[in-house]
């Protein structure tokens, strides 16, 4: 499986405008590191003017549908299995059969996804495919990049009924420590 990466909108400026309406102000400076870094921090409404579009190839069915499960902010787009439209008898496809998988998701929506399927209960293979995308996220946008991170590390412990542990990790103090860290 690999990651096609299919545009990331750099369109700081609109999201500082947005976010000065949002105080009754018409315009700010362009955005500095520090400031966006905050911004996604506060997961305030204007972060969801960044966007983004990736195809995973190779991607195996039952990966695709655990991504399927994440609808807010996010859109996809999955190749057919339909018979009819590609001459092999659907009933006759393992779940590991691969599909291209075609997204478009803002900000917000890959901090959320991130909490689910970066944790160590994802399966391996969600995790990787998705670790694929956060990869590229923070070639373009490094600040999301940043605060893309597993459920127990975004919120200070573990809520899960069945951990898997990894919060009573040395590793888990390191990925804290990093994401609460201002740099």
């Amino acid at each position: 499986m690999y990651v096609e990466w299919l545009k990331c909108e750099d369109n700081w400026q609109d999201i500082k405008n947005a976010t000065m309406t949002t105080i009754g102000k018409s315009r700010g400076a362009y955005p500095d590191h520090e400031w966006k870094l905050k911004l996604i921090r506060s997961e305030h409404s204007p972060i969801r003017k960044l966007k983004f579009s990736w195809r995973w190839k190779d991607l195996p069915y039952w990966v695709s549908v655990h991504f399927v499960r994440h609808k807010i902010g996010i859109e996809h787009f999955v190749s057919t299995q339909r018979s009819d439209r590609t001459n092999v008898p659907r009933d006759e496809l393992p779940q590991g059969a691969f599909v291209t998988h075609e997204c478009e998701a803002d900000a917000q929506a890959l901090i959320n996804i991130s909490r689910k399927r970066l944790c160590t209960c994802a399966s391996p293979e969600t995790r990787q495919a998705w670790q694929l995308v956060k990869d590229e996220v923070k070639k373009v946008q490094p600040e999301l990049a940043k605060c893309m991170v597993r459920e127990c590390v975004y919120r200070g412990f573990c809520p899960e009924m069945f951990g898997c542990g990894f919060d009573k990790t040395e590793e888990y103090q390191k990925e804290l420590a990093e994401y609460r860290k201002d740099d």
